[in-house]
Parts: C-alpha cells; structure tokens; sequence
C-alpha cells in the first residue's frame, strides 16, 4: 500500500502546478514537495460530517487533470455529485462505500481503484464505524471539475432518496456538469 501511495504521488507531482512547486527554469520537471500544499476543511455543502481535503497537484496546462488525498471521519461521506471527464478513486486506508444514483452501495477498502463515468451522479465516504482515505483524481473542463448536488440526509441506503422504486437518473448531457 505505501509503494502504491508513494508512487501515485509522485505521477501526481508530475502534473503540480509552479506556485507551489521548486522548479528551475532550466529543467521541465516539477517537484512538488510533500506538505506545501494547503490541507482544507471539507465545505459543509458538499460533504457530511468532518472530510479534509489534502490538495496533490492542480491542472497544469494543457493537462486537466486535479488530485487530492481526502480524508472521510467514520460515518462522513460527499454530497451526491458529478464529474464532467469521470473521476478515479485509489482508496489507501480504512473502509468506505460508494453508491450510483439508484445502485446498490458498494463496499471499499485499501488497494481499491474506483472508476466512476462522465456525469454519474453518485457519492463516496467512510464506512459508520471506520474512517477512510482515498485519492481523488479528476478532469476539469471548461474550468469545472465537478458539479455537486442534493446532501442526502443519512447514510441509511432504506430511507435514501436514491434508492427509491424509480429514482434512476438518465445520464446527463456533457453541457450538464458545471
């Protein structure tokens, strides 16, 4: 798990942004050092429960692509959102779930890679009793990286909304996600 976490690291530094990075103007490589990314309290309007957001790297141009190490307290989970380019989930540590719109819950752990399509809407977090850890690696376009949606109310999938007879969303169209 450390190899996995220590070499996804470093392919994220490989995307780091300069503000933040050591870089010479001779070399093309930029090193972001652990740590010199600001840590944030995850917003009560797209998460419940106590998250931390650990920021890995940010798009640099032309790539698109934006990460962070976000830490899920037992019993903390997102809001229901979307990612207009998909998002990839490396879960490190503990026990969490994930849930499509109208689909089942489903069970993570440590050494799990998530995939979750363009413009599905869904949700992640840490499981009741223990806390969770992933990476969260997605793509911007025109400037959004996520649209985030309705909290739901528990974390119990019975009185969920989401798995309500007929909740089913269409996928939406790319223009949805802002």
């Amino acid at each position: 798990m450390k190899k996995l976490i220590a070499t996804t690291a470093a392919v994220a530094a490989l995307g780091a942004s300069p503000a933040f990075a050591e870089s010479s103007t001779t070399e093309n490589i930029v090193v972001t050092r652990n740590g010199s990314q600001a840590s944030f309290k995850g917003p009560e309007q797209w998460f419940t429960g106590p998250v931390r957001v650990d920021m890995l790297f940010q798009p640099q141009a032309p790539a698109r692509a934006s990460a962070g190490l976000v830490t899920f307290e037992p019993g903390s989970r997102t809001a229901w959102h979307a990612h207009p380019l998909g998002q990839t989930l490396i879960v490190t540590s503990g026990k969490g779930w994930v849930q499509e719109w109208g689909g089942p819950k489903r069970e993570i752990q440590p050494g799990d890679v998530v995939w979750i399509p363009p413009h599905v809407k869904h949700w992640h977090g840490a499981s009741a009793t223990t806390a969770m850890m992933h990476i969260a690696v997605q793509e911007s376009l025109e400037g959004s990286n996520a649209e985030w949606m309705e909290r739901s109310a528990t974390n119990n999938t019975a009185t969920d909304p989401a798995n309500a007879i007929g909740a089913r969303e269409p996928r939406w169209h790319a223009r949805s996600c802002t």
